[in-house]
C-alpha cells in the first residue's frame, strides 16, 4: 500500500516535478527555510548533516517559505544562488511554498497532522521548523526553529540504524 506522504508531489527549486518516494527508502529531514531570518545560518548546519549522513540514508529537504515576517521574498533562482554561495548548500531545495493556512502545501498539511506542535497545534511557528521522517515514512519528531541542526544528530543516528 502506498504511503500518502511519499506520494505527495513537490517541485524542485529548478522546476522539476518529483514525489518524496523519488528519494528512495531514506530518512528525511524536512525544513521550511528562509534567507533573511535570524535562523538562516542553520543552512550551514543542515548542509553539514547532509554531508555527514547522506551516504547512510539521510536526505535533507529545504522548502523556502515567505509566510513568517516576509523573510523569503526572493525568487527561486535568487534563493538557490544565495544558499549555494553563502552556505554551500547542495541538499535538495524546492519551490517556495506556504506551510500554514488555506494555501498550505499538502506535504506540510500531512506533516503537521502526523507531528503536531506544542499543545497539539497544527501550525508551523516559524522558519526552520524541522520534521524528521523515518524510512517507513512515519514522522518521528518535530523540532522547533530554535533547535540547531547539530542537536539532531542523536535522533538521526537512532533512525538510521
Amino acid at each position: 500500500m502506498a504511503d500518502l506522504l511519499l506520494d505527495i508531489p513537490v517541485t524542485t527549486i529548478k522546476g522539476e516535478q518529483k514525489i518524496l518516494a523519488d528519494f528512495g527508502a531514506r530518512v528525511l529531514l524536512v525544513v521550511n527555510t528562509a534567507s533573511k531570518c535570524g535562523f538562516t545560518p542553520q543552512y550551514q548546519g543542515l548542509e553539514a548533516l547532509w554531508q555527514q549522513y547522506k551516504d547512510r540514508g539521510l536526505v535533507v529537504l529545504g522548502f523556502p517559505c515567505n509566510q513568517f515576517g516576509k523573510q523569503e521574498p526572493s525568487d527561486e533562482g535568487s534563493i538557490s544562488q544565495f544558499c549555494e554561495l553563502n552556505f554551500g548548500v547542495s541538499f535538495p531545495l524546492f519551490k517556495k511554498i506556504e506551510v500554514n493556512g488555506a494555501g498550505a502545501h499538502p506535504l506540510y498539511v500531512e506533516l503537521k497532522k502526523r507531528a503536531p506542535g506544542l499543545l497539539g497545534s497544527q501550525s508551523i511557528k516559524w522558519n526552520f521548523t524541522k520534521f524528521l521522517v523515518d524510512v517507513e515514512s512515519k514522522t518521528i519528531k518535530r523540532f522547533a526553529p530554535t533547535t540547531k541542526p547539530e542537536e539532531l544528530k542523536v535522533e538521526i543516528e537512532a533512525v538510521l540504524k
